[in-house]
């Protein structure tokens, strides 16, 4: 053999499994992802399916007795024939809400973006400090604040906007008012997070093209903050739809809301009426939801 044969390198074995694209790393990322395959699996597909079967037991049976399963899907009829009402008051107050929070909620979070300065952090804290108190206590405080003889309700009444009997709890406006501040937070951070990465001179682009600010506001601010609206509208109305404790403390028993019902449902043993009542509401609102984001273009939150 010559000396350059002999002097000549040797390629090393490619060795299976050493980079980001060899089997080990493919089993990596599997890996990695069976925890979260596994808690969702437990917590959510078995819950989901459980739910669906119950939804399917005849009616007829009882805790004492037993339910039978038998693909009664008669349930789900007779469900929405008797909660109807409930049905679509829960999906006003939800709407409602999802409104009063973006037009509260979005001036707050473009004033935290871009006008707080060093007051962004201590904003920020205040907006997540209702969290720091049990969502119970919070609806609570709202039948102090909302009473017939405290300062709010005298107020109205002595400005006129109130008649002399008139009052804000046990009513509508009261279980909107509850479901609105409870979950206003969902709506500002994620408007926030995307107002935050919105370059401010883009605003001042619009402005050096002569845009008014409601032109650069429609043109400019708000398709770049979609992504995070649509997020916090998402956040704010699902919760909204299901809940239960706003109307049951700060309402009547003409605002009840199907979460009322439904609680009641499965505390009564009914549980096929219960579940469908359930399934339904979760068919829905999965619907509504995705043709909102188709709507919204904004498919990739999907």
């Amino acid at each position: 053999m010559s000396a350059a044969g002999r002097l000549a390198p040797t390629a090393p074995a490619p060795v299976d499994g050493g980079g980001p694209g060899g089997s080990r790393g493919r089993w990596a990322g599997y890996l990695l992802l069976l925890p979260g395959a596994f808690w969702l699996a437990l917590f959510f597909v078995v819950p989901t399916v459980t739910l669906v079967a119950t939804s399917l037991y005849d009616p007829a049976g009882s805790l004492q007795t037993g339910y039978a399963m038998t693909g009664h899907w008669q349930n789900y009829l007779d469900a929405l024939r008797d909660y109807a009402p409930q049905f679509v008051r829960s999906l006003l107050y939800a709407l409602f809400a999802t409104i009063a929070c973006v037009i509260l909620g979005f001036p707050l979070a473009y004033a935290i973006a871009f006008k707080a300065g060093r007051w962004k952090n201590l904003m920020l804290v205040a907006v997540i400090a209702p969290f720091f108190t049990s969502f119970l206590v919070r609806t609570l405080s709202w039948q102090y604040i909302l009473g017939d003889n405290e300062a709010l309700v005298s107020l109205l009444r002595t400005v006129g906007i109130l008649g002399p009997d008139g009052h804000l709890l046990a009513t509508p406006f009261a279980v909107v008012t509850g479901l609105t501040y409870n979950f206003l937070p969902f709506m500002v951070l994620p408007l926030y997070a995307s107002l935050e990465k919105l370059d401010p001179r883009l605003l001042e682009a619009g402005a050096d093209l002569y845009a008014s600010p409601f032109t650069t506001f429609r043109k400019v601010t708000l398709p770049l903050a979609m992504p995070g609206l649509v997020a916090g509208t998402l956040l704010t109305f699902i919760p909204s739809a299901g809940d239960y404790i706003n109307s049951e403390l700060l309402g009547n028993p003409r605002t009840r809301m199907i979460g009322n019902e439904i609680q009641d449902l499965f505390g009564a043993g009914d549980y096929p009426t219960a579940a469908s009542l359930s399934v339904t509401l979760m068919a829905a609102i999965v619907l509504l939801v995705f043709i909102y984001v188709r709507r919204a273009g904004t498919e990739e939150l999907l």
